[in-house]
């Protein structure tokens, strides 16, 4: 056979094979969950509601995604986490039913349960966290200091992070700033750096201003932040907030991100689908 007809022959063999690979990736999917005073009803009302909102179009992308693969080719995990962990009554059973896991020894009842599971244990842990009411603040800069190499990101996977925050980051116990870096940004912090003017990326190069990075290479990691809710009391807010997280996640060589500011989930929700079927674009 000549080399150009077998090259073309095989051609669409190698599409082929390509195809099916991407119809077959991998998922891992891991929320963070910001369970600090933002979740209020009384500070915000209905954003806790919107938050399960969000959760439950991720799990609606992610039980299309595996039911479109081959049995044999199940290897999809998806997981809940939280830093601080909250002192919550059976936090850790809550936890543990919202690890999903999904590959070939996978039961019929799984995954008739998947949608319930994600229904009922978010709403819960919510709740719980409400009527406790000891808002001690969203440890993320720590999350990602300590776990988020660990617990979010496998080998062979498309991983992927979503963040359910308002934005802002502040825990009591992680309150540090080095040479303009810190551990954490509120309305009262970005108020006092100046940056309520138009400037206020001349200010933050001017200063070394934004979180404090860590020397990780997260190019298998990708990020969606949901929930973006800044002060309307300062117009350029929002355009600081996403100025802190962008330079960090870039500093941190994260592989693709996206910072959406909270809105409805109808509207989030083609978003969502996007970026977890790989179609978003920066």
């Amino acid at each position: 056979m000549k080399p150009k007809l077998l090259t073309f022959l095989l051609i669409p063999l190698f599409v082929s094979v390509f195809i099916k690979e991407s119809n077959a990736q991998n998922l891992n999917i891991s929320f963070l969950l910001d369970l600090s005073d933002r979740i209020d009803p009384k500070r915000n009302p209905g954003l806790y509601q919107r938050d399960l909102q969000y959760i439950k179009s991720v799990e609606k992308v992610f039980v299309d995604h595996v039911m479109k693969k081959k049995m044999l080719l199940l290897k999809d995990q998806m997981q809940v986490f939280f830093n601080p962990i909250p002192k919550i009554t059976d936090i850790d059973q809550l936890s543990q039913k919202l690890k999903v896991d999904f590959n070939p020894k996978t039961s019929k009842k799984e995954f008739q349960n998947i949608d319930r599971v994600y229904t009922d244990n978010p709403a819960k842990i919510y709740q719980y966290a409400i009527k406790d009411g000891n808002y001690v603040g969203s440890d993320i800069w720590r999350f990602f200091k300590n776990n988020v190499q660990q617990y979010c990101i496998k080998p062979q996977h498309r991983n992927i992070l979503v963040i359910l925050t308002d934005g802002y980051m502040y825990h009591k116990d992680s309150k540090i700033e080095i040479k303009g870096k810190s551990s954490y940004i509120t309305p009262e912090f970005l108020s006092l750096k100046k940056l309520n003017t138009a400037n206020y990326q001349s200010i933050m190069k001017k200063n070394n201003l934004g979180f404090i990075s860590f020397p990780y290479n997260l190019k298998n990691l990708e990020i969606i932040v949901l929930g973006i809710n800044p002060s309307v009391k300062n117009p350029y807010e929002e355009d600081v907030i996403k100025q802190y997280w962008t330079d960090w996640f870039k500093a941190m060589k994260v592989k693709k991100f996206d910072l959406r500011t909270t809105d409805l989930a109808s509207s989030l929700e083609p978003v969502i689908n996007d970026f977890i079927q790989g179609n978003h674009k920066p």
